[in-house]
């Protein structure tokens, strides 16, 4: 039996997606789901349902019960701190696992475990804190150490379109790495279906090179057929937008010092390997995703 928190979303989706094509016969699948009519009608009859929040005490005990493996992704929620979003939302889970004896747990986590940012990168130490959490419960856990999503430059197509303009506050020539979510998901996938790994580690999921902003815009320029370029935004000003959007302060705070941190080599600290390179290049992913979202 493996478990899928978080099944609508947008890794998850895709991580319930892959199991449901390469799940053996005999392996129940289950998902936690506030709204089960978010799922498809053709999921919903392959999988148990377990309707609610699976930061809710009661749900996860009833969700992990006879489970063998968990895909654990918490969602970040701005109306709250980052240790609240984070280890509180996770600390009735931590205590089904080994209430219920569930032996795998893959989480969704980040880059920086053992950097000199580590303890000051706002969202991202709230994340390594959670790994910490799952660890000590006594599962065999796997971390997803991941960069920044190339998915995040969707929220800028609208700007990408209109103006030509993408924004962030890393320098323009910081080098980090950049992953597509699909390819987080077929890693999560393939450590849930073989579960014959133990103890508690991390596993980056790179992608397959350090991109710049400047590169980019070159190779959004290049894809799109239309010029792309990068604006550097303030810290201060990234903190007054988004406390003028309404969330949280400490959450806010959390962002620009996550941000912060990875101008200053957060991400950096993991050497590219054939096993941690994930597949997806940032061209490919520009073809299949942003210039439908981008161009009419």
């Amino acid at each position: 039996m493996i478990v899928i928190t978080a099944p609508t979303g947008n890794i998850g989706s895709r991580v319930l997606g892959l199991l449901l094509d390469a799940a053996p016969q005999g392996e129940e699948l289950r998902v936690v789901v506030r709204d089960p009519a978010r799922l498809p009608d053709a999921v919903r009859e392959r999988v148990e349902v377990v309707t609610g929040s699976h930061g809710d005490p009661a749900v996860v005990d009833r969700a992990f019960e006879g489970a063998d493996a968990v895909f654990w992704l918490v969602p970040p929620d701005s109306r709250l701190s980052p240790q609240q979003a984070y280890s509180e939302f996770s600390r009735p889970a931590a205590r089904a696992f080994a209430a219920r004896g569930v032996g795998h747990v893959v989480g969704v986590s980040a880059l920086g475990h053992g950097t000199a940012q580590a303890d000051r990168a706002g969202l991202v130490t709230a994340s390594l804190a959670m790994d910490a959490l799952i660890a000590g419960s006594g599962v065999a856990y796997r971390a997803l150490a991941n960069p920044s999503f190339f998915e995040n430059l969707l929220e800028e197509a609208d700007s990408i379109r209109e103006n030509g303009v993408f924004t962030d506050v890393v320098d323009a020539d910081r080098k980090a790495p950049l992953v597509a979510v699909a390819d987080i998901a077929a890693v999560a996938a393939g450590l849930l279906l073989d579960r014959s790994w133990t103890g508690a580690d991390s596993v980056p999921v790179l992608g397959p090179q350090d991109l710049s902003p400047n590169d980019l815009a070159r190779i959004m320029t290049e894809q799109l057929g239309r010029p792309v370029r990068y604006e550097r935004q303030p810290l201060d000003e990234l903190y007054t937008t988004l406390v003028g959007y309404g969330l949280n302060e400490a959450f806010v705070q959390g962002i620009v010092d996550m941000k912060r941190a990875k101008d200053e080599g957060l991400d950096a600290g993991v050497v590219r390997t054939p096993h941690s390179a994930s597949p997806t290049s940032f061209e490919q992913w520009c073809a299949q995703t942003l210039k439908p979202a981008v161009l009419p």
